[in-house]
This record gives C-alpha cells, sequence and structure tokens, in this order.
C-alpha cells in the first residue's frame, strides 16, 4: 500500500512538473523543452499503464505519454515527427530497459528513449522545413521582371 502512495504521489509531481515546464515556456519552441515534456509523458504514461494492465499497460502507456508529451511541446509545423519519435522511443526504451533492469530500468528506459526519439523526431521535422524553404527559394533571383520604360521624344 505505502508503495502504491508512492507511485501516486511520484506521478502527481511529474505531471504538475511537466505542465508547468510547458505552460512556463509556451513560446519557446526547442528540442530540449520537447524531448524533456515526453520524458516525462513517457514516464507518467508507463507508471499509469503498469497499474492499469501490468506489462503490456505499461508498454502502451510509454508510447502514448511519450508521444502526447512531444506533441504538446512542439511546434505545429513539427508536432506529427516529434511524436511519432516520442512515442516510439518510448515503448523501445521501456522494453530495452525493462529487460535490463526491471521496473525501474523500464522506467527510466521510457524516459531516456521517448527523450531521444522525440528529439530526433523534432530535428527531422526542422530540418525538412528548412529544406522545403531553401529549394523554394533556389533560383528565384534569376525570374526577375524587369520593366522596360520607353521615352519616346
Amino acid at each position: 500500500m505505502e508503495f502504491n502512495m508512492k507511485i501516486h504521489t511520484w506521478l502527481l509531481s511529474a505531471v504538475l512538473a511537466s505542465s508547468s515546464m510547458v505552460a512556463i515556456s509556451a513560446h519557446a519552441d526547442n528540442t530540449t523543452r520537447v524531448a524533456a515534456t515526453s520524458a516525462l509523458g513517457s514516464v507518467v504514461g508507463t507508471a499509469l499503464g503498469n497499474q492499469m494492465g501490468g506489462h503490456t499497460g505499461a508498454m502502451i502507456g510509454s508510447a502514448i505519454g511519450g508521444a502526447g508529451g512531444a506533441a504538446a511541446a512542439s511546434n505545429r509545423r513539427d508536432r506529427t515527427e516529434s511524436a511519432i519519435g516520442g512515442g516510439l522511443g518510448g515503448v523501445g526504451g521501456y522494453t530495452v530497459g525493462r529487460n535490463m533492469g526491471g521496473t525501474n530500468g523500464g522506467y527510466i528506459g521510457a524516459a531516456l528513449g521517448a527523450a531521444g526519439g522525440s528529439a530526433l523526431g523534432n530535428k527531422i521535422a526542422k530540418d525538412k522545413a528548412d529544406d522545403r524553404r531553401y529549394s523554394s527559394n533556389e533560383g528565384r533571383g534569376w525570374k526577375k521582371h524587369r520593366r522596360h520604360h520607353h521615352r519616346h521624344p
């Protein structure tokens, strides 16, 4: 019973920390904030999933929590890639961590996996946006239309 109360207290603290982090820096979209929020979301999702459905529930919770955290913290244009990275990283990290270090290893793995996956997804989205922006501007300098003003005497 005491262990259950510790988990609930810890979960509440993690939720409050993640929501305040998102609220404080809502306009400063950066990869670090996306990674941190995804990591917290994945840990919270893992713990809730573990309480509700054991190992399988924890895997599902880590994926949903990592994706949700990344989506909440990322820019609208980068949201999809960040969420996919956070979800896949969270479930992969949980699985590896649990196999290596039990339940606590699963939590640590979920956090690290979600952070790395969402950061990678966010970076990929930003690089794609930069490539599109660069490609759309390419060659524009050569297509200037010049008006010739003829002076008639």
